[in-house]
């Protein structure tokens, strides 16, 4: 059993002696002084290493073996970007340094900016945004904004296919929007009910292009037209990106504004909250409406320009950047026929497995592009066994469960993205085990309710940490 870093505390322990300090002593006000001494722990060098090291091994990552999460490209992400990013050329940067002393910074900032551009078909790129949800909030406040200019504050509706990510509603709601759910047909977006939804109160529209479901909508010219048709703006979520680079651009089809997850796409490791950077992505005539300041090249020199038109700053400075550092990294090590190659892997190799996973039902048609959905309401109904059974189960096989019941319309989803990074030995390994977990579950020599049953912790009970968190320790 893992100990707290509390439980291993003793008292007297020490890690380090701090230096006699050299600043002048201030008497804090009383209102402003503990009661009591901080209850903080006490261990030595060695034990605190031990603690850290132990956690470590706890946790679970893509470089240690497969982890197929859906729409979140939890894919291998090459060393150099860590090299780069960590480069003290990049790290010994202050936000606020003069920009004579941030050139350097500024360029890298500005290339990688021309180099997604050209991968979107977008004409400019704001980095402020610290991730996808935060990107999309941005693009909404954009559409608003550029509608409150043009004196059309009349429109208030916001579009959003039921395939959609969660946080696409939620980020048009906060900006104030109303939010317009529309079912799906067959994975794509119904367009005769897309037709009787149109009118003039019509903002925009919100979509992903492979869909969450893992599907290319190919009726996407007509429905960007559409909503161009009632005077609306289309907007982008990036999150998908990874199953079309430079094969198919988002400008071209019609979109005015995006985001991207350069922390997922372009190769960054997230998860547990970050870093991440939802770099936003606009047309000419919306553009001026990026959260500034934007960085521009004037003869030789790199400036930060302002818009009068600017929804303003959203973050600190000018984004995450050592992400930025990373998806330039990235980028220049693959080159535009590396990013293509790139996503024709991930396609194929979702294909590949997507074949291989016979035993369980494709919640669409095949094929699919970088992912797809399992539905897995037949296997339980002839089992008793449900997609989270099955996820669990994957656990005592050193994979990491894929993504568990999203999207919401289909009730028993596991959703799988292997990445363009994976081997052929590694999707045949996930199919064999996918196929010994349904043959277990059909003999019932398992039960899959208790899975997993190798790992150190068994299952959790979810319902209850989430009605009832623990998120500090109790000391006596």
């Amino acid at each position: 059993m893992h100990k707290l870093i509390f439980e291993r505390s003793r008292s007297g322990a020490r890690c380090v002696t701090l230096p006699k300090c050299e600043v002048k002593h201030y008497e804090l006000k009383q209102k402003f002084k503990r009661e009591k001494k901080a209850p903080l722990a006490e261990v030595s060098e060695v034990e605190l290493i031990r603690h850290y090291t132990d956690y470590s091994k706890m946790t679970y990552g893509v470089d240690d073996g497969f982890y197929p999460l859906g729409s979140c490209t939890m894919k291998y992400n090459p060393k150099i970007n860590e090299l780069t990013a960590g480069l003290e050329g990049f790290t010994a940067l202050h936000p606020l340094q003069d920009s004579s002393e941030t050139q350097g910074a500024m360029r890298l900032y500005y290339e990688c900016s021309a180099a997604l551009c050209e991968v979107t078909g977008m004409d400019a790129i704001s980095f402020q945004a610290s991730a996808g949800a935060h990107g999309e909030f941005s693009a909404m406040a954009m559409m608003k904004a550029y509608f409150k200019e043009k004196g059309e504050t009349n429109r208030k509706k916001i579009i959003v296919p039921d395939s959609a990510h969660g946080t696409n509603p939620a980020s048009a709601a906060m900006c104030g929007f109303e939010v317009v759910a529309i079912p799906s047909k067959n994975g794509r977006v119904d367009l005769d009910i897309l037709k009787e939804n149109l009118s003039e109160d019509v903002a925009g529209l919100m979509l992903t292009n492979p869909n969450t479901l893992g599907i290319y909508d190919e009726g996407i010219l007509e429905i960007t037209s559409l909503i161009h048709s009632v005077g609306g703006l289309v907007y982008y979520d990036g999150a998908n990106l990874n199953a079309i680079m430079g094969i198919s651009r988002p400008g071209d089809m019609g979109f005015d504004c995006l985001h991207l997850n350069l922390h997922k796409t372009f190769s960054t490791p997230h998860g547990g909250g970050g870093p991440g950077a939802g770099a936003i992505g606009a047309k000419d005539f919306l553009a001026p409406y990026l959260p500034g300041p934007v960085i521009d090249k004037v003869e030789e020199e790199y400036v930060y320009v302002d818009s009068k038109h600017s929804i303003g700053k959203v973050r600190s400075c000018c984004g995450n950047f050592g992400v930025i550092v990373r998806a330039y990294t990235y980028i220049l090590s693959l080159g535009g026929n590396g990013l293509k190659e790139a996503s024709e892997n991930a396609v194929l190799n979702a294909n590949y497995l997507c074949k291989l996973l016979s035993d369980y039902d494709c919640a669409t048609p095949f094929p699919c592009m970088h992912e797809f959905v399992l539905d897995l309401s037949k296997f339980k109904e002839e089992t008793g066994f449900s997609a989270m059974d099955v996820a669990k189960r994957l656990i005592d096989y050193q994979i990491h469960p894929p993504t568990m019941y999203f999207p919401l319309i289909v009730h028993e989803a596991l959703m799988f993205e292997p990445t363009e990074t994976e081997t052929k030995e590694t999707l045949d390994y996930c199919a064999e085990v996918m196929h010994r977990i349904y043959l277990e579950a059909k003999e019932g020599s398992v039960d899959l309710h208790n899975a997993p049953l190798s790992s150190e912790y068994s299952r959790m009970d979810e319902v209850g940490a989430a009605r009832n968190p623990i998120l500090s320790y109790q000391h006596d």
